[in-house]
């Protein structure tokens, strides 16, 4: 198992953290996502996957839920 942090910008509220741990969850070897909500800024998306995860996969997830994976 591996725990990766990205930074997401644009969340504001549960419903957003809601879309993108949906969307994060359909990727292959996701186990777990736990989100530290920072509504109006840069929220840390901690992703618990069996490998790690091409990054492109993720920003095209966190794209698809709305938001933006923000620069590492």
């Amino acid at each position: 198992m591996t725990t990766t942090t990205y930074s997401v910008a644009g969340m504001t509220c549960a419903h957003c953290t809601s879309a993108v741990t949906e969307e994060l969850t359909k990727l292959s070897g996701v186990t777990d996502v736990i989100i530290d909500l920072n509504a109006g800024g840069t929220s840390a998306v901690h992703v618990t996957s069996a490998s790690a995860l091409d990054e492109s996969a993720v920003r095209d997830a966190v794209d698809e839920a709305g938001y933006e994976l923000a620069a590492s």
